[in-house]
């Protein structure tokens, strides 16, 4: 009688196991079903062959026709570039975009040493897909701490927050994101930035002058003054040299304890 119940107890184990395994197997089924991976852990980057790549396109704010046009080299990932963004850009906004006197447009300009920034510059280029790049660059600054290297591996999840945050069509916005739509544009910007040899981020091209760094309102303005003048189109003080004034763009709000 010993042999059987031992068999018994043998058996009931090994039930007991492949019960378990059925429920863990089902239950790993069911959340891949109900969850797409992100792009950040299942996609690498791939480089376009050299020469492949058409002109760098950048993202436009302000009027199109404005006496001065500035170009921003930036990484999103980048701390100076978020404490221009956070500090500096909102006066800017404020003060000379929105009154027509600078047309701004900012290129990717993603650094090796960033983990999550090509995937953070194509949410954002998904974003503007839906009308709403500068909105969604105005997050991904404000936030990053939360999606950089730093805070995860993966911050497809935070972008998607910020895709539900702004009112977009989130599927839409995923398919782009996953898919990786942008990246070739985000790769031409790049290309751009290494044509005008530039070496850190922010890089702002003022008018024909390359500035290195994250300067203050007051620096900026004056390189906006000089550049204007240099065109031939001086800047009346304090209001639009005869442009009309773009839309206002909402400036990126504080960061808080970040």
């Amino acid at each position: 009688m010993v042999a059987p119940r031992a068999a018994a107890r043998s058996n009931g184990r090994f039930y007991a196991i492949l019960a378990v395994v059925a429920v863990i197997g089902v239950g790993t089924i069911a959340y891949f079903a109900d969850h797409r991976p992100g792009l950040a852990t299942t996609t690498a980057i791939t480089p376009a062959p050299p020469g492949s790549l058409g002109p760098g396109k950048g993202h436009q704010l302000g009027n199109a026709n404005a006496p001065v046009t500035v170009l921003e080299f930036a990484d999103f990932e980048c701390p100076a570039c978020g404490v221009f963004a956070v500090v500096t850009e909102p006066d800017v906004r404020t003060r000379l975009i929105n009154t027509g006197q600078v047309n701004y447009q900012f290129f990717d300009f993603p650094l090796p040493v960033h983990k999550n920034t090509w995937f953070a510059s194509e949410a954002a280029a998904c974003a503007e897909d839906q009308g709403k790049f500068w909105e969604m660059h105005d997050l991904l600054f404000n936030g990053q701490n939360d999606w950089n290297g730093e805070a995860t591996s993966d911050p497809s999840s935070v972008f998607k927050g910020y895709a539900k945050d702004l009112h977009l069509d989130v599927d839409k916005f995923e398919d782009c994101y996953r898919s990786q739509a942008h990246m070739r544009d985000i790769q031409a910007n790049q290309a751009e930035g290494d044509r005008r040899h530039v070496n850190q981020t922010p890089t702002f091209v003022i008018g024909t002058r390359e500035v290195p760094g994250a300067v203050g309102f007051d620096q900026f303005r004056a390189l906006v003054d000089s550049a204007a003048k240099a065109a031939g189109k001086p800047l009346a003080t304090g209001g639009a040299a005869g442009a009309a004034p773009a839309a206002a763009t909402p400036a990126p709000s504080a960061p808080g304890s970040r």
